[in-house]
């Protein structure tokens, strides 16, 4: 069994430019394995501390949210494809302006919810 794993141009200086892969993984928590032991750069992006996932980490099954075929319970079929998409959002303030307060933060901090900093780093 064998399923097609398309990750994210955001992931790409981790993975030396490989856009796609292959994987013999039968469900979720075993992809992620596969994905971290081919690229180990990317252990920090997918997964927090605790070890699990990154909430903003998305993945979807032959463009379906795999939330909604049971998440991790979810057994994948030979010839899926697996989408890795990473929520990305913000942007920036004026320059020299940083984050007034915790409720801004998100408005601001494009780099934050990419890089998996649960603290914002623009600064208070």
């Amino acid at each position: 069994m064998s399923v097609r794993v398309l990750l994210p141009n955001a992931f790409q200086k981790h993975t030396n430019g490989t856009r796609e892969i292959r994987s013999e993984a039968g469900n979720l928590p075993q992809l992620i394995t596969d994905i971290e032991t081919q690229f180990p750069a990317l252990k920090t992006h997918l997964r927090d501390e605790q070890g699990q996932v990154r909430r903003f980490i998305n993945f979807y099954v032959n463009e379906e949210d795999i939330r909604f075929l049971g998440n991790e319970q979810y057994a994948f079929q030979d010839g899926d494809e697996v989408l890795v998409i990473p929520s990305i959002a913000g942007g920036s303030w004026p320059e020299g302006r940083t984050c007034a307060s915790r409720a801004e933060r998100g408005a601001c901090c494009a780099c934050c919810s990419y890089c998996g900093q649960e603290e914002c780093v623009c600064g208070d």
